[in-house]
């Protein structure tokens, strides 16, 4: 691949014009292509980014030649779909978070590019970001000894009527998809695919999660205490506890300014970004580095990883009893 990676967007929605924004920041960038489920959409955001080419339809964008890698954007219920048909074209795909709707469809996708060689990563911009990678370092160096406990919550204060998106299980709708997957993923970067799953949850009458609470547990004697909301605004920190020592992150811990670490007898250590903390170029930028060195997966978000992550969002789900209208056999 040249060192222009040629970009499409599907969607245009909130998080595609953000990633698309910040895309636009990266050398070698270029965005040629946008699609949408209509052409009115597709043109007003070809408009606003000054994209070449807007189709009101997928197939448009995935037929286009110019297209190198395909961003999906889309409801979390689209992505099985959006992302499949991308890589039977022959692009490459970012999908967002989470990856599909359960580990099935995952697992289907992952196969679908391995089997093409083509690449294939999770939006999980979190790993992408220097001070969340950083924690890892130092968790992985043993700077804080073995951990024991993992804490993160992300709550929004609501409420949502039931006519949106959040409210809606047609379209995977529910805190845990569009907010759980932050703190669960972060759990899994620090200790891996845990062994025992609990939880509890607040269902909307609708069926979906308006309030989780999340308990994980590691053969290690680990465990991890996470939660996610959709009617309250909560903390949005990050702790990791270890035999010698823990890591604070505070308020946006998905996306931190800042984190201290606490070592038994040295004074606390803050590390700050150096970077704008609400950037999507350092997904965007690994992406294309990997394009460009002709990796089918990232290391820093692992095709593997995310089927883990997907099995443990599966496993709450069954255990706080959401299941989406997708997933329900008929009589």
């Amino acid at each position: 691949m040249s060192d222009k990676v040629r970009w499409g967007i599907l969607a245009t929605g909130g998080i595609a014009q953000r990633f698309t924004t910040d895309l636009l920041t990266l050398d070698g960038a270029e965005v040629v292509a946008v699609a949408s489920r209509t052409e009115a959409s597709a043109s007003a955001f070809a408009d606003r980014f000054g994209i070449p080419r807007a189709y009101g339809e997928w197939a448009g964008l995935f037929a286009d030649e110019d297209v190198d890698v395909v961003y999906v954007a889309t409801p979390h219920h689209a992505h099985r779909a959006a992302a499949g048909l991308a890589l039977e074209a022959g692009k490459a795909v970012l999908c967002e978070k989470a990856l599909t709707l359960n580990a099935r469809e995952a697992e289907e996708l992952v196969a679908l590019a391995r089997d093409r060689g083509l690449f294939l990563m999770e939006a999980m911009w979190m790993y992408c970001h220097p001070l969340i990678r950083r924690i890892a370092e130092l968790v992985r160096d043993g700077a804080i000894g073995e951990v024991r406990t993992v804490q993160a919550d992300f709550g929004l204060q609501g409420p949502f009527d039931a006519g949106h998106r959040l409210r809606d299980p047609a379209v995977g709708g529910g805190a845990l998809l569009d907010l759980g997957v932050y703190p669960v993923s972060f759990a899994h970067l620090l200790l891996g695919e845990p062994s025992s799953v609990h939880a509890h949850a607040l269902l909307s009458p609708e069926g979906v999660d308006l309030n989780t609470g999340v308990l994980l547990g590691w053969d290690s004697g680990a465990s991890a205490l996470l939660s996610c909301s959709l009617d309250g605004d909560t903390p949005l920190t990050a702790s990791v506890t270890g035999s010698l020592g823990r890591i604070d992150v505070p308020r946006g811990f998905f996306f931190p300014e800042r984190f201290t670490l606490h070592r038994h007898g040295h004074e606390p250590e803050e590390y700050v970004s150096t970077d704008d903390p609400l950037s999507f170029r350092h997904e965007a930028a690994e992406v294309m580095r990997a394009l460009r060195a002709g990796e089918t997966e990232s290391p820093l978000v692992p095709l593997d990883g995310s089927l883990a992550v997907m099995r443990t969002l599966d496993a709450v789900r069954d255990r706080v009893g959401v299941r989406y209208p997708q997933e329900v056999t008929p009589a």
